[in-house]
This record gives structure tokens, C-alpha cells and sequence, in this order.
């Protein structure tokens, strides 16, 4: 593994998002693309036609993914359509094993509770939101009128137009726009190539280069029982792309941290990236346990193993740019000349300069319960249990249905119901070994932070030690029956009340410690934030212009770059793989794990072109979340189809750098050759091309 995020590289093309972008930076929106830089560098217009094409032709599914069919045909990656195959696999017939194909519509299987959303429209409603915060209003109270108007805003956009809606921040909180999505909740898999072909090299070679992944995944979407018909999908190049060609990723970079100020990335580098790998690294160990025991503990873990390691992975390489020196004094450099700018003029000052000293001291007492809200709530809570999840949804949701919409908690309002409602009845299996290990885990990890006489301790472990308590939550709970959770969500309050169920009692034990640590962060870091960040954001506005990208928001974004190669240690890395350099590799290392070729491979071996190009490397900005991305040609034509960075792109997501970072897609010929000549998928293919492949 290398972990290689090289100073004098950084030093020299660093770029943050504010300011002049160097190289092809930008994880642009699509209601304001980079339209002169990439006319002044590469003569080409994107046309409204064109951005609203690829708009309504990508999809959001998880992680990202485009309609590449009149029939609703999707294509992501393996990876983002693993849990999907995870759900849909039996002991007796492990998806992730065998692959998946199915040569008719009636052979197409559906998901357990995968949807997917498409952009339809945006609005811009900054002034509704920052309406709402009145002259005089403490952070805490600012924040709550914001988060009111946000409830308002998509609750009266939803009964308008029926779609899905969000109100998005975009720069920290200096502009507010409302996304309008179609969601589709009938989606069937179609065709998935063996886990081994999709990840070959395994985490030995995950965010390297060279590849020689089949990291793709093929779902349709169903309406009122039908394929989609739609006329916004993405056509295949049969060409693909050439060296030094123009390209564009379309799709759903997650979280960028590009402008934090530099406290703010400290409080990142010394707190958040320690205490996230540190789990990481402990949930990596006991996943590698419990796999060995047994066969089938190894396929129920495999999706958390394989998302864990990829995660400790990347977080490694984050908190490596964080702590190379060049690239804290790029933004040391960049925030100086920022504030100088500001405290030159008394009326700029007055309106802008104390936004730098709130935001340090927020992170300052953050700094005092970040652990204990963490370990308790949201995406990083060490309590892991999918029974646990639907306990905390059910006891949560009784509650908040009886407030007012724009008073409850976000995922609780009226326009975020019907997705939590999929997830919360999902029939996909939950298989007590696993939670016991991932909520034993979790509950000596209580013990181990905050002490064995912790308040939090007791009440989570009540008398017993971590794994009996486990134990006695997964086996004594009904929540694995559907009926059972439907029957209590009915009930509301009074239903949550009376229930004996040890795993919703437990839940409704834990939720008030919960519930107060995620209103302080609301209240005493959340909003500091906004307000600061949205005055940093009109600062930089000013004194910059304002032709430039927010950070990521795990919306669709549009990004470009060419096909390009890079030097490393002296060497040449050339732009594509082909077939030929996968059965060397699989040669070279005796075939042995994650090395090996599924049987499949190797008994088609001589039907392939060994000189397709089968992965390829360009200069596009992505980040995680952008896995299932297509690229595209400047005809909107799929070229590619993004399933990684390499290492030194790992940085991207506090700083861009185009000299060898790269993003690493699965090349448009390489799938077909494989689809054609390894899956006998000619259906599909001709899906694909439109007949002409």
C-alpha cells in the first residue's frame, strides 16, 4: 500500500475551491457551469440542452449512476450495487460469487429497498431561508429559523409538485437552492459481473493504478410495473476515449472540505481523522474475526469488511494531506490574504471579520463532546446494528410525527418520510451473528471511552457485560419481522410506549443523552457555522467574483479533465489498461487471492481482444461518492464509467492537484468486450449500443 501524498507536488498545483481554480479544477453545479474556462482551454460550449441532458440522464442511487437506455436501463458500479446483491443472496446462492444476469425483463429481480432519484429541477431560495433569521437572533435561534424555513420550503414544493424535494447549502450556508428530484422506488437488477472481476486486486490495489476492474453494475427502473420509458439517457460511444481527449464526470461527489478555514481543518487533522480511523482500524480487526470463523460469517461480513476497508483507506490518505505541511500553508497563505483584504476596510471588517475567530472558537467546544456525539449518533455511531437503526427510526419517528413538520427533526419531515419508510420495512435479511458482533462491539466501546461508571455505560449495558447485552438485545427483539415494526410505527407514541421489545426499549433509554448532544451540536456548532461560513463565503465573493464552485454536497456535479497519464518514480503511467495486463497480473502473483481469476475468465480467455482497453485514468475532480459516475464525451456519449481515485488523488477532497492525482473509470470498450465475450450478454450489449456494438 502506498500512502504517498507528495509535498513538493502539492505545493506547487494545490488549489482551493474560492480564488483562481488552477488546472481542471471543480465539482461544478449545472445551473453554473465553468463555461469560460472551458472555452478559453478547450474551445468547447456547454449548451443548456446539453447540461439539462446529462442532468436528467444521471441518477443518484446510494452513490451515483445514469440512465443509459430508452428502457431505464442504470449503470453504477459492483460496489455501489453490493449491498443490493448482499440482500438478494442466500447461503446457497451468493450473488457476489456467481454474478448475476438476467436475459429477460420476467428474469429481473427486485431490490429490497433501493430507489433512485433524478434531478429535475432547482430553484434558487436563499433569501426565503436567510429571511428567516432575524437582526439580533442568538446562533441557536438563527439556526432554528433556518432549519424551520428549510421544513416550510420543501414541504410546500412537495405538495406543488409532487416531487421529492431538498433545499441544498451550498458554500457553508451563502446560497440556498431547492432540488426537485423524481424518485423511483421499483428498481429490479439486471446484470452484476462475480465480485472477483469487479475487485480484482482486492485492497492490495484499491486506489492504485494500473486497474483491471469490471467494477459495473446494470438496474432497470420499473413504473407502475413497466420499464421506464424515458428520452433522457446517455448514448454509448463506440470509440470511446483517446489520450488527451476531453471528458466530463457527471454525478454525486460526497463532502468536500475545500473551504474550511484553518482551524477548521486542524480540528479535521487532530480530532475527526484520528477518531474516525481509529474505529475504523478496531472494526477492521473484528470483521477479519468474525469473517474467519466460518464461511458464512465471511459472506454476511463481506459489505462491511469491504466498505471499512475502503473507508480506512481513504481517511488515511485525507489525514496524510493534512499533515504535509504544503498543504496547510497553501491555505494558511490563502486565508492571510483573505483577512488582510478584509480588515483594510473598517465597513468590511465590521461585516465580515469576526467570522474566522466564532468559527475557531466553536470548534474549540466541539472539541469537548465530539466523541460522545459520535459514538451516539449519525453516520459515525460505533452502535452499527440494523435492528438498532430501525429501534432509534421508530422511536424517533412516534415522537416527531407529533410535531409540527417544521419543527421536527430533518429525516423526520413530511418530504424525507417516504424514503425513511422504504429503509424502515425493508424485508432485506438481518442475520443475528452479525449484529451481535457489530452491537458487542459497539457497546465495548462505550465501556472502553467513557468508562465503566459512565451514566451512558450503565444505562447501555444495564448490569450485563458488552456481548451478553448484545445478545440479549438481537435475540430478543421482533424487529426483524416487518409486520412487527409497521404494527408499532402505526401505534405512534402510545404503541412505543407499552412495547416490551428489548431493542426499543434500549433505544428509547439511549435517545435523550442522543438527542441533547445532536441539539448542541446543533445549536453551539452547526449554526456557528452557517453564519460564519456564509460571511467568509461574501467576502470571498467580493473580493474574488463569485465564478467559482461550492464544496460537495452529494448532489450532481459536473466536472471535466482530459485522458491523461503521469510520471511516478521516474516512470511513465500510461492512460489505459488492457485485458492482457489482467491475466499477467493474475500470472504474476500464482493467481492467489485477490489476485485470482473467476473461472468464468479464465475459461473465456481466448474469446477476449486482449488490446481493449479495459480501465483508463483522466483529470476530472471527483471524490468519493462519485463511484457509478459516467464519463462522457463533449456529444454526452459514455465513455467510461468512474469506480476510483488513485492514491495521490485522496487529497482531493481538502485540495485539487491534476500532476498525478487521477480519477480511474472502467473504459466503455473494455465493458462491452467483457459484457459480449465473457457474460454472453448480447441482449444487453445491444441494449447498450443501440444494436451497433
Amino acid at each position: 500500500m502506498r500512502f504517498r501524498i507528495q509535498s513538493a507536488m502539492v505545493a506547487a498545483v494545490v488549489a482551493f475551491a474560492f480564488g483562481s481554480s488552477r488546472a481542471d479544477e471543480g465539482m461544478w453545479l449545472l445551473n453554473k457551469p465553468p463555461a469560460k474556462a472551458l472555452k478559453e482551454k478547450y474551445g468547447f460550449e456547454p449548451t443548456p440542452e446539453w447540461l439539462e441532458h446529462l442532468q436528467k440522464s444521471c441518477c443518484r442511487m446510494g452513490a451515483s449512476a445514469s440512465i443509459v437506455s430508452p428502457e431505464g436501463l442504470v449503470m453504477t458500479n459492483h460496489h455501489v450495487g453490493h449491498d443490493s446483491l448482499e440482500k438478494l443472496s442466500t447461503p446457497e446462492k451468493d450473488l457476489l460469487k456467481t454474478g448475476f444476469y438476467a436475459r429477460t425483463r420476467g428474469e429481473e429481480v427486485k431490490c429490497p429497498d433501493l430507489d433512485a432519484v433524478v434531478l429535475w429541477s432547482i430553484e434558487d431560495v436563499t433569501d426565503k431561508v436567510t429571511g428567516a433569521v432575524k437582526p439580533g437572533m442568538s446562533p441557536a435561534d438563527a439556526g432554528a429559523a433556518r432549519r424551520k424555513a428549510i421544513a416550510e420550503i420543501e414541504a410546500a414544493s412537495d405538495k406543488a409538485t409532487g416531487l421529492k424535494s431538498e433545499v441544498v447549502t451550498l458554500y457553508h450556508g451563502a446560497r440556498y437552492h431547492l432540488y426537485c428530484y423524481k424518485r423511483f422506488t421499483d428498481i429490479r437488477l439486471v446484470m452484476a459481473p462475480e465480485e472477483q472481476a469487479a475487485f480484482f486486486g482486492g485492497d492490495n490495489d484499491n486506489f492504485e493504478y494500473p486497474r483491471y476492474n469490471l467494477d459495473c453494475c446494470f438496474f432497470r427502473i420499473y413504473e407502475n410495473d413497466k420499464p421506464l420509458k424515458t428520452e433522457h439517457y446517455l448514448k454509448w460511444s463506440k470509440n470511446g476515449a483517446a489520450d488527451n481527449e476531453l471528458t466530463f464526470v457527471v454525478g454525486h461527489p460526497g463532502r468536500t472540505q475545500r473551504l474550511y478555514t484553518v482551524d477548521h481543518l486542524k480540528f479535521l487533522r487532530d480530532v475527526e481523522m484520528p477518531s474516525i480511523l481509529r474505529k475504523l482500524w478496531r472494526r477492521e480487526v473484528e470483521l477479519a474475526g468474525f469473517s474467519s470463523r466460518s464461511d458464512e460469517n465471511a459472506r454476511i461480513a463481506n459489505g462491511d469488511r469491504r466498505s471499512v476497508e475502503n473507508s480506512r483507506k481513504a481517511f488515511t490518505g485525507v489525514l496524510a494531506g493534512l499533515n504535509d505541511p504544503a498543504v496547510m500553508k497553501q491555505k494558511m497563505d490563502e486565508e492571510k490574504k483573505l483577512r488582510a483584504w478584509v480588515d483594510a476596510d473598517p465597513e468590511r471588517k465590521k461585516e465580515y471579520g469576526d467570522a474566522w475567530d466564532k468559527l475557531a472558537d466553536a470548534h474549540a467546544n466541539y472539541r469537548t463532546f465530539y466523541e460522545r456525539q459520535m459514538a451516539l449518533d449519525g453516520r459515525r455511531s460505533v452502535l452499527r446494528s440494523d435492528l438498532m437503526k430501525i429501534a432509534r427510526n421508530l422511536v424517533r419517528m412516534a415522537d416527531e410525527k407529533q410535531k409540527p413538520n417544521s419543527e421536527r427533526l430533518h429525516e423526520y419531515t413530511d418530504s424525507e418520510l417516504a424514503e425513511l419508510e422504504q429503509d424502515l420495512y425493508s424485508p432485506a435479511p438481518i442475520y443475528d451473528a452479525l449484529e451481535i458482533e457489530r452491537l458487542g462491539d459497539g457497546l465495548s466501546f462505550f465501556a472502553e471511552q467513557f468508562g465503566g461508571d459512565d451514566p451512558l455505560t450503565t444505562t447501555a449495558l444495564a448490569g450485563k457485560s458488552p456481548k451478553a447485552r448484545a445478545e440479549e438485545l438481537v435475540r430478543g427483539s421482533k424487529l426483524k419481522d416487518v409486520a412487527f415494526r409497521k404494527k408499532l410505527a402505526a401505534g405512534g407514541t402510545a404503541a412505543i410506549a407499552s412495547c416490551d421489545d428489548p431493542m426499543i426499549r434500549f433505544a428509547a433509554a439511549i435517545d435523550p443523552e442522543s438527542r441533547r448532544l445532536r441539539k448542541r451540536f446543533e445549536d453551539e456548532v452547526e449554526s456557528v457555522e452557517r453564519a460564519a461560513y456564509a460571511k467568509i463565503a461574501k467576502a470571498k465573493f467580493a473580493s474574488e467574483g463569485e465564478d467559482t464552485y461550492p464544496d460537495a454536497t452529494f448532489t450532481l456535479r459536473l466536472s471535466y479533465g482530459p485522458v491523461r497519464g503521469y510520471i511516478e518514480d521516474g516512470k511513465q503511467v500510461k492512460p489505459f489498461t488492457e485485458f492482457a495486463g489482467m491475466y499477467e497480473r493474475a500470472k504474476e502473483r500464482h493467481g492467489e487471492y485477490p489476485f485470482n481469476m473467476p473461472e468464468r475468465w479464465a475459461a473465456k480467455k481466448d474469446k477476449l481482444k486482449m488490446d481493449v482497453p479495459f480501465n483508463f485514468i483522466c483529470t476530472p475532480d471527483i471524490i468519493g461518492g462519485n463511484s457509478g459516475s459516467p464519463v462522457v464525451n463533449k456529444q454526452g456519449e459514455v465513455v467510461g464509467l468512474v469506480f476510483d481515485g488513485n492514491m495521490q488523488g485522496l487529497v482531493w477532497d481538502i485540495a485539487y492537484t491534476d500532476d498525478q492525482a487521477r480519477c480511474v473509470a472502467v473504459d466503455s470498450r473494455g465493458l462491452i468486450e467483457a459484457l459480449k465475450n465473457v457474460y454472453d450478454a448480447g441482449p444487453l450489449v445491444n441494449e447498450l449500443t443501440g444494436g451497433k456494438s
